[in-house]
C-alpha cells in the first residue's frame, strides 16, 4: 500500500517522538502546538504547514527533511496536486514540490505572489543555480540590479550567487515555478526563499 505524504510525515514524527520518550503533551509544550494537532498530524489526518513542521522538527532536534523518510533511498517522488508543503501569508504562498531524496540537489517550488506596492523588493543570494518560469500572470524579477519583466511562459536561468528577488506591481497574482540547485545546502536555500517572502510581508 502506497502511503500518502501526510501518513509518511505522521509516521516519522511519531517514530522520533517515541524514540525520545516524549508524550504528545511533552512535544506539544516544546513546539507550541496543541497535543490534539500533533496527534492528527501523526495519524495522517491533518496536513501540516511548513511552519508547523519547522516547530516540530526543532522540538525533536532533527532537520526538517528527516520527516520525509530521508533514510529511505528513493528513485521516484510522486506528489499529487495540492499535497506539497505550504507556507502562506497574505501576499504570497510557497509550495514545495519535491523533497526527501538522499543527497538531494534540486529544489522545486511553486510560488504564488500577490500584488504589492513595495518598490524595493528584498534580495537574496546563495550558492548554485536557479531557474524561474512564469506559469501565469506577470512579475518583475530582479538580478544584480537589473529588472526582468516576466509574463506567462517567460523564464530565467541564472547564477544564484547574484543578488535576486521579485516584485509584483500588477493588479493580479503571478504564479512561478522556481527550481534551484545547490550542492552545499539545498534545505537552507529553500528556507532563504521562504524568509525572502516573509521579509516582504514584514515590510
Amino acid at each position: 500500500m502506497v502511503q500518502n505524504l501526510e501518513e509518511i510525515i505522521g509516521k516519522r514524527i511519531k517514530e522520533y517522538r517515541s524514540n525520545q520518550n516524549l508524550s504528545l503533551r511533552m512535544l506539544a509544550e516544546r513546539c507550541g502546538l496543541s497535543a490534539n494537532t500533533i496527534s492528527l498530524i501523526e495519524r495522517g489526518e491533518n496536513s501540516a504547514t511548513i511552519s508547523s513542521l519547522d516547530k516540530i522538527s526543532e522540538a525533536l532536534n532533527i532537520p526538517i527533511d528527516d520527516l520525509f523518510q530521508k533514510n529511505q533511498k528513493k528513485s521516484v517522488f510522486y506528489l499529487r496536486s495540492g499535497e506539497g508543503l505550504k507556507k502562506k501569508s497574505y501576499n504570497f504562498e510557497i509550495e514545495t514540490l519535491g523533497f526527501g531524496f538522499e543527497n538531494q540537489q534540486i529544489e522545486p517550488l511553486r510560488v504564488t505572489i500577490y500584488p504589492s506596492e513595495d518598490e524595493s523588493p528584498q534580495l537574496i543570494s546563495h550558492p548554485g543555480q536557479e531557474f524561474v518560469y512564469c506559469l501565469s500572470g506577470e512579475i518583475d524579477f530582479f538580478i544584480q540590479g537589473r529588472c526582468y519583466h516576466l509574463a506567462t511562459g517567460d523564464s530565467l536561468l541564472f547564477d544564484a550567487s547574484y543578488s535576486h528577488g521579485w516584485g509584483n506591481p500588477q493588479k493580479d497574482k503571478a504564479i512561478l515555478l522556481i527550481m534551484f540547485q545547490s550542492l552545499i545546502d539545498p534545505v537552507g536555500v529553500r528556507q532563504r526563499h521562504i524568509e525572502l517572502s516573509m521579509a516582504e510581508k514584514a515590510d
